[in-house]
């Protein structure tokens, strides 16, 4: 893939609202924060910080929404992290409890803040998990009940194997679980009007300004190529693409590839038979599936998530036998969009949010390994309420979580992690 500043040619940018060309920085100014970073972590973050009342100065080195917020599956389910019940050591039974419900209430900031702004992000609700074996399909059942015990308040019902046919037109599952109170949106939509959203309430917002060098201090100095950024505070919300802005922080985060296919438009009839009542859909694999109906009826599937570094030559070539796998009757539909990119992936698959030891008033939110768009909305949150109050709850309990960095350096640590998710998966095809 190409690092242009350019989006990638997705059915989301195909499809896109009005996409407004924000200005390079091109001057030398000062904010109490300056916020690099213009997905979904930063432009809410910024949302956040200016309804506190706080100036704020957003750097995007290419174009808002140009990372995985403005091309990823647009899938809003709740949750944060993958058995967050791990973390009891860190966090004690009240931290867990509180990531059970804060991975339900992300949900629930995402679309406060669409009805709020009047967001136009084909937003529908409504998801099913889908099990795999019957061993993950009698895991739905504790789910369940462990939603019921968190006071969840939105419905989720069990599909037998026998009723499969009500949720998906693929033979492949041995049941489900449904929840509506997750759902699926347009992402890119989704962060071009947030972004709409900050610029109204006073964030000044510049693209294609790469951040060059970071002076830290009592004022954080940001250095582009045409301008300075002096700020009091600093948010660093560049997740998979950090790179060496700040070597303490991108070790911890692997940029893993992750690709979506887009068919033509279904018939009606066609779609309702793929997915009857227009749900987000999700396996339990290693390497899961997952995939859903755009507005105009296109199939979007995705997964495929790549630890390797390198990018398939031809994504529809290497997307579309596994989408024929689930969907067999599709051998004749035409793919019209092929996509991909780099997310961030953490070792422990739980998102890393907190402040940098070495310098207070550097913040930061990275990794969200699959679960980013509802939960970069809520440590924006976070991030916010640390930087206005100075202290933060929410803040505090996810900085106790540790976080490996991952071995081999830039060069081998994904080779090295592609090794491991290999087992992983010859582990699942064998059990």
């Amino acid at each position: 893939m190409t690092m242009s500043a350019e989006h990638a040619r997705s059915y989301y940018l195909a499809s896109a609202n009005a996409m407004p060309q924000y200005p390079q920085l091109a001057s030398d100014l000062v904010a109490d924060v300056c916020v690099i970073g213009g997905g979904f972590t930063g432009v809410n973050t910024a949302i956040e910080l200016a309804q506190r009342g706080l100036s704020v100065i957003l750097l995007e080195g290419r174009r808002i929404g140009w990372g995985a917020s403005g091309r990823n599956g647009g899938q809003l389910i709740r949750g944060i992290g993958h058995e967050v019940d791990g973390f009891a050591r860190y966090v004690g039974e009240e931290g867990v409890r509180y990531l059970q419900r804060a991975g339900i209430d992300s949900v629930q900031v995402v679309g406060d803040r669409i009805r709020r702004h009047g967001i136009d992000c084909d937003l529908r609700w409504g998801f099913c998990e889908l099990a795999n074996t019957p061993a993950q399909f009698a895991a739905f059942k504790a789910e369940q009940e462990g939603l019921a015990a968190l006071g969840y308040a939105h419905e989720t019902r069990i599909v037998e194997p026998q009723d499969m046919s009500q949720v998906v037109g693929s033979g492949l599952y041995v049941g489900g679980l449904v929840d509506m109170g997750s759902g699926h949106l347009h992402p890119l939509n989704l962060v071009l009007g947030e972004a709409g959203v900050a610029e109204s309430l006073g964030v000044k917002i510049f693209e294609e300004s790469p951040v060059l060098e970071l002076v830290h201090g009592e004022t954080v100095h940001v250095r582009c190529a045409a301008g300075t950024v002096r700020a009091g505070h600093l948010v660093l919300a560049c997740n998979a693409h950090l790179e060496d802005l700040e070597p303490r922080l991108s070790g911890k985060v692997l940029p893993a590839g992750s690709y979506i296919i887009a068919t033509e438009p279904l018939s009606p009839d066609v779609a309702a038979q793929l997915i009857p009542q227009n749900l987000a859909l999700c396996d339990q694999k290693v390497g899961l599936d997952y995939y859903r109906l755009s507005a105009d009826r296109r199939l979007l599937f995705g997964g495929a998530c790549h630890y390797s570094g390198r990018d398939p030559a031809d994504i529809a070539a290497y997307m579309r036998p596994k989408m024929l796998k689930v969907f067999p009757q599709l051998a004749d539909v035409r793919i019209d969009y092929q996509w991909g990119g780099k997310i961030g992936i953490t070792a422990n698959r739980f998102p890393q949010v907190g402040r940098l030891s070495q310098y207070p008033n550097v913040f930061y939110a990275q990794g969200y390994s699959g679960h980013g768009v509802n939960v970069t909305h809520w440590t924006a949150r976070l991030l916010a309420e640390g930087i206005h109050a100075g202290h933060s709850q929410g803040l505090d309990i996810f900085s106790k979580v540790p976080h490996m960095t991952f071995p081999g350096g830039r060069v081998l640590r994904s080779p090295l992690l592609a090794l491991g998710m290999l087992w992983y998966r010859l582990r699942e095809t064998l059990g």
